[in-house]
């Protein structure tokens, strides 16, 4: 099946310009300045672009894809996430992780979850572990995690600095993502480290260690929630300067934000007035994890569910808000989360890659068409594609 999406304005994410973009089967075939197709060619679909801008597929690094949170009881348990919500989010590539409870959500779980939203049209990846140390494995190791297991990519989500964490010390710390790294570099994965902060005094000082004190290069470790408090980011600004990469989760209530909890949108803007590299920032969802829903007087009334959409949403913000070039905020969830975790077919739009698209409104940015391996599963902002069990 060949696909032409044509006359429109592609961000690779750089800025390209009109272009017509040619996809064969679910490979990205070209880009061209015009493709002229005869009119009795039938075999080739058309789609209009006019008006409208290209991106890459999204990539989500960190979703709760088997539910999250039960901090609250078993009753506080949030529900496996769909493939529909994924998609009409513009996600087309997700990495799943487990979180806090690593009793009754286990790695066999993550790995079945992953394996079938990747049978329902979508790339998937997972973390092994969950918020402990020692990381509870589905193999021996994190090394044979990485090696025997396709779908596994990183270690995660460590908890640190948070009332939650294992409490480790840094020693078992640095040992964990020393395996992570060797474990990375013998199954030509990312093998990175992705480390949930808490509120904690600690924040990222096994981190700064890390990249102070070791031969470990900071491409191991990706501390998210950066963003969850003023004093936090202000830590995290310093860590990314120094050369580290951090992540912004982009799940929060708008309309009630916690004292000193940063949206994702704004945090990019800030990192980049204060000369932080694009190119060491990244976005999450937290997807399906539970947060906390407040009335209108700050009251705590209950709790909610973090939302995939989300992601977009503080792009989105961030551009029309907060003046961040588009092809800027565009790669914190494109090309930046596919360079850091290795995903060589993944984050731009150039010959070879994979066909991974996310067709907006020029005017509004709006989501119109997400195209997935060189499917169509969302038009018209609507998924239509239909999951085994709807």
């Amino acid at each position: 099946m060949i696909t032409v999406i044509k006359n429109v304005n592609v961000y690779a994410p750089e800025k390209l310009g009109k272009k017509d973009v040619v996809i064969v089967s679910d490979k990205i075939e070209g880009i061209y300045d015009n493709v002229n197709i005869p009119n009795d060619f039938i075999e080739i679909k058309v789609i209009d672009g006019k008006d409208k801008i290209l991106f890459p597929g999204f990539l989500d690094s960190h979703v709760h894809i088997i539910g999250g949170g039960g901090e609250g009881g078993f009753r506080t348990r949030t529900p496996e996430i769909s493939v529909i919500s994924l998609v009409e989010a513009g996600i087309t590539t997700v990495v799943g992780c487990i979180g806090t409870d690593g009793v009754c959500r286990s790695m066999r779980s993550l790995i079945a979850k992953a394996k079938g939203l990747e049978e329902e049209g979508i790339t998937s990846y997972c973390y092994t572990g969950s918020y402990e140390i020692p990381v509870k494995t589905i193999t021996e190791s994190i090394k044979g995690d990485f090696m025997m297991v396709d779908k596994v990519i990183g270690v995660g989500e460590i908890a640190l600095s948070d009332h939650r964490s294992s409490q480790a010390s840094y020693q078992e710390f640095v040992n964990t993502v020393a395996q992570a790294r060797v474990g990375g570099l013998l199954s030509g994965k990312a093998g990175i480290v992705n480390v949930h902060l808490g509120d904690g005094a600690r924040r990222l000082e096994y981190l700064f260690k890390i990249i102070e004190e070791t031969e470990i290069p900071p491409t191991q470790l990706l501390p998210t929630h950066i963003n969850r408090s003023d004093k936090l980011f202000e830590v995290g600004l310093e860590y990314a300067k120094k050369g580290g990469f951090i992540d912004l989760t982009t799940s929060s209530d708008p309309k009630f934000l916690e004292p000193g909890e940063l949206r994702a949108g704004e945090g990019l803007a800030l990192l980049l007035k204060n000369g932080v590299d694009i190119k060491h920032i990244t976005f999450s969802s937290d997807g399906n994890g539970s947060m906390p829903v407040f009335d209108s007087n700050g009251k705590l009334i209950g709790l909610g569910i973090c939302s995939v959409k989300t992601l977009y949403r503080e792009v989105k913000d961030s551009i029309q808000e907060h003046n961040v070039p588009i092809e800027e905020a565009i790669k914190v969830i494109t090309s930046n989360v596919a360079e850091f975790l290795k995903l060589h077919n993944k984050g731009k739009i150039e010959a070879g890659r994979d066909a991974d698209f996310v067709i907006v409104s020029k005017e509004n940015l709006d989501i119109d068409m997400v195209i997935a391996k060189g499917k169509v599963v969302v038009e018209g902002g609507k998924a239509v594609i239909k999951p085994t069990f709807q």
